[in-house]
C-alpha cells in the first residue's frame, strides 16, 4: 500500500475553483507507511515553489487523512505532495505515483480555474455514427437521386449489402446512402444500449463519403436530408435524453469549398488569406493536410476567417448550436495540427476562440478535440474539455489485449503500424504515464475508445474473450466510454476504411450478434447505474502479466474492478480494500476471497468483473459540520 491522492471529490474540496480561491486537498497515507515528521504540498505558482503544510484530520480503516490548503494562484495550478519521514526519508507523490526523487512539474496534480466542461460530460456514454454507413431511411435522398441518375459525379453508388471497397477511389467515393433520418429512426437502438451522447462525423456537403473535405459549412448535405433532417434528428434525440454533437475540420476545408475556390480565382479576394498559398518563386501551390491536395490548410492569422468560422454569433461554430439545430457541442478534427505550420502556432488562440463563442451561445455545450498522440500540452483546461486521443487508453489497451503480432492499420499511430505486446503492468504504466499529463477533470471528459472510424476495429485481432474486458475497462476507467457504431454487432475491419461497414440491421437476434449486444447493454448499463464510475476517484490495487485491478471510490459507493486477459490471480493486502468482505457482485464470474489478511481475485479465463462496495468513510472538510 502507498499514499494516495487524485483529483476526485474525495480528495479535492471543489472541482471548479476560481482564481484566487483556497482549495483544500487531502492525502490518504496507510498507517503502515511509517511515522511522518512533515507532510504538505509543493506548488509552483508563477514558477516559484511554495509549500503548504498539511495536518492529520482523521484516522480510519487503516488510513491517515492529511489535509492542506492551497491557493489557486494561476489558471492551471500544479501541486504535488511531499512526505518526510521521521527517519529523514522523503517521498514525492504526483499523478505518476510515489517517487523517492524529486519529480517534474509536468506530472503534477492540477487545480484548473478555467471554465469547466458541462456537468453532464463525465457521466456520458458516447456513440459514434458515420452517417453514410449507419442507416438509410425509407425516404433517403440517395435512392431517389440514384434512380434519377442525379447523384454527384464523384459518387460510386453501392447497395447496403455490398462490401466496402478499401482501395482508392472507392475508399473515399463509395456511397451507401445512409442519411440523418435513418439515424433518427434508429434512436431506439441507441437508447437500448444506454447511450446519451451521439457523435456525428461531418454532415456538410463534400466530395467524399467521409465529408472531411467540406465544400461549404453553410448547410447540411442534401444527401443526408439537408438542414431539416438534422433538426428532426436533434429534436428526436433530445426528447429521449440523448445529446448530439457535430464534427468540424478546423485545420482544413475541401478543395471544392467556396472559400478555397474564391481564393484560387482571385488573388485579391479576402478568402485568399484563409489559406497558405506559396509564391511562384517557391514552386507555387498551397499547403494541405499531410500533402493531400483535396484538403487545403487554413491560415488562422486571417481575422476574416475567424469571423466567418469560429468567432461570434454569426460564425459556423455558433450557428449550429443555436435554434433550429441546437447541437450540444463539437468534436474538432485534426485539432493537434490546427493553426500550426512551421514557426506559426496559433492553436491556443483558435481553440480559445471556439470555446468563447460556444460559451456565449450556449455554455452547456462540450468541446472535444482530436489529438492522436501525447495531447497533454493542449489539454490543460483553457478550451478543449476532453480529448479524442489514443495514448492514455486505446493504444495501451490494444497492446495488452490484442493477439501478439497484430497490425494496427492506419490512423492509430503505432510505429510501423506494429502493435507492441504489453503485460498488464505495462498497460497500467502506459495508461498512467499519458493520463498523468491531463488535469483530473480533463481526464473525465476524454474519450475511452476501443476503436474509431480511423482505426481497425478492436474485435478484428482481439485475444479470445477480450472484448468484454476491453469494454469493461472503457466504462470503468475515468473518461467517456465510446461505442463506434457496429462494434456492438461484432463487426471487424483491418483498417479505418474497412471498419466503416454498413450496419447489419436485422441481425440483432442472431446467435452471433445477440450475446455481444447483451454484453454491451450490460456493461454500458453498469456505467449508467453507478455514478462513481463517472466521477469517483481511482486507486490501483494490482497489475500482473494477465490481470489488473483497481477501485473507483466516492463517499456513496465504491466499485472494485478486475480485468483479466486469461486465467489469472491477483493478491493484495486486505488493508488496501477494507470492505472486501461486503462486496456485492455486479458483473462477471471472477472469484473474490478475503481471508488471512489478503484479498485474492481469481479468473479461470479471460473476463471482466466488478463488485459494489461501501463508500469511503471520508472525514468532513475543515469548517464543515461532522
Amino acid at each position: 500500500m502507498t499514499p494516495h491522492h487524485d483529483g476526485s471529490p474525495l480528495h479535492v474540496s471543489t472541482q471548479t475553483p476560481a482564481l484566487g480561491e483556497t482549495v483544500h486537498v487531502r492525502l490518504r497515507v496507510p498507517e503502515a507507511f511509517g511515522p511522518l515528521a512533515w507532510v504538505g504540498t509543493r506548488s509552483n505558482p508563477n514558477r516559484e515553489p511554495r509549500f503548504d503544510e498539511a495536518s492529520v484530520v482523521a484516522t480510519a480503516d487503516g488510513w491517515q487523512w492529511w489535509e492542506a490548503a492551497v491557493e489557486v494562484e494561476n489558471p492551471v495550478h500544479g501541486y504535488r505532495w511531499l512526505l518526510v519521514g521521521q527517519d529523514g526519508r522523503q517521498h514525492w507523490l504526483n499523478q505518476l505515483g510515489l517517487s523517492r526523487v524529486e519529480t517534474r512539474d509536468h506530472d503534477d496534480f492540477t487545480l484548473v480555474a478555467h471554465e469547466p466542461a458541462p456537468e453532464w460530460a463525465a457521466s456520458s456514454v458516447m456513440y459514434q455514427v458515420f452517417p453514410d454507413r449507419f442507416a438509410k431511411s425509407a425516404s433517403a435522398p440517395f435512392d431517389r437521386l440514384r434512380a434519377q441518375g442525379e447523384l454527384p459525379e464523384w459518387a460510386m453508388p453501392a447497395d447496403w449489402s455490398d462490401p466496402v471497397d478499401p482501395a482508392y477511389p472507392g475508399r473515399s467515393k463509395q456511397l451507401f446512402g445512409g442519411d440523418l433520418d435513418g439515424v433518427r429512426e434508429r434512436l431506439d437502438h441507441l437508447e437500448s444500449l444506454g447511450v446519451d451522447l451521439l457523435y456525428l462525423t461531418p454532415v456538410f456537403p463534400a466530395r467524399s463519403n467521409h465529408r472531411y473535405d467540406a465544400s461549404t459549412f453553410d448547410v447540411v448535405d442534401p444527401l443526408l436530408g439537408g438542414d431539416e433532417a438534422l433538426v428532426r434528428l436533434v429534436e428526436a434525440a433530445h426528447a429521449r435524453g440523448i445529446r448530439v454533437i457535430g464534427d468540424l475540420t478546423s485545420n482544413h476545408s475541401g478543395d471544392a469549398h467556396e472559400w478555397f475556390r474564391a481564393a484560387q480565382a482571385d488573388q485579391d479576394a479576402p478568402e485568399r488569406e484563409f489559406y497558405f498559398f506559396r509564391d511562384e518563386a517557391d514552386g507555387g501551390g498551397y499547403e494541405s493536410w499531410l500533402g493531400v491536395p483535396s484538403l487545403p490548410k487554413f491560415d488562422w492569422s486571417s481575422a476574416e476567417l475567424r469571423r466567418r468560422f469560429i468567432e461570434g454569433p454569426d460564425s459556423v461554430v455558433a450557428r449550429f448550436l443555436e435554434p433550429p439545430f441546437e447541437l450540444d457541442g463539437w468534436r474538432i478534427d485534426v485539432a493537434n495540427m490546427t493553426g500550426r505550420l512551421g514557426e506559426a502556432d496559433l492553436n491556443a488562440e483558435v481553440r480559445q476562440t471556439i470555446r468563447r463563442t460556444m460559451r456565449d451561445v450556449n455554455p452547456d455545450t462540450i468541446l472535444l478535440a482530436e489529438s492522436t498522440n501525447d495531447a497533454a500540452s493542449d489539454f490543460q483546461g483553457d478550451a478543449w474539455h476532453g480529448a479524442m486521443t489514443y495514448t492514455p487508453f486505446t493504444r495501451p489497451l490494444w497492446s495488452w489485449l490484442l493477439e501478439p503480432g497484430s497490425r494496427a492499420g492506419g490512423g492509430i499511430g503505432f510505429a510501423l503500424q506494429q502493435v507492441p505486446t504489453f503485460t498488464g503492468a505495462e498497460f497500467h504504466a502506459a495508461h498512467t504515464r499519458f493520463a498523468a499529463g491531463f488535469p483530473w477533470r480533463t481526464r473525465l471528459a476524454t474519450m475511452n475508445a476501443l476503436d474509431t472510424h480511423d482505426t481497425p476495429r478492436f474485435a478484428t485481432h482481439a485475444r479470445p474473450g477480450a472484448v468484454p474486458v476491453a469494454l469493461g475497462l472503457a466504462v470503468t476507467l475515468p473518461g467517456i466510454p465510446v461505442v463506434w457504431a457496429g462494434d456492438e454487432f461484432g463487426l471487424t475491419g483491418d483498417d479505418g476504411e474497412a471498419s466503416r461497414t454498413p450496419m447489419p440491421w436485422g441481425s440483432e437476434r442472431s446467435p452471433a450478434v445477440a450475446p455481444i449486444l447483451d454484453t454491451y447493454r450490460s456493461l454500458l448499463g453498469l456505467r449508467r447505474r453507478h455514478p462513481v464510475l463517472a466521477t469517483g476517484g481511482i486507486r490501483w490495487l494490482g497489475a500482473g502479466d494477465d490481470a489488473v485491478a483497481f477501485v473507483r471510490e466516492s463517499v456513496d459507493e465504491s466499485v472494485l474492478v478486475f480485468a483479466a486477459r486469461s486465467a489469472a490471480t491477483l493478491t493484495f493486502d486486505a488493508a488496501a480494500l477494507s470492505a472486501a468482505d461486503a462486496a456485492a457482485r455486479l458483473f462477471g464470474n471472477a472469484r473474490l476471497e478475503a481471508s488471512a489478511g489478503l484479498v485474492t481475485l481469481e479468473a479461470e479465463e479471460a473476463g471482466f468483473a466488478a463488485w459494489s462496495l461501501p463508500g469511503v468513510a471520508a472525514p468532513p472538510w475543515r469548517g464543515e459540520a461532522a
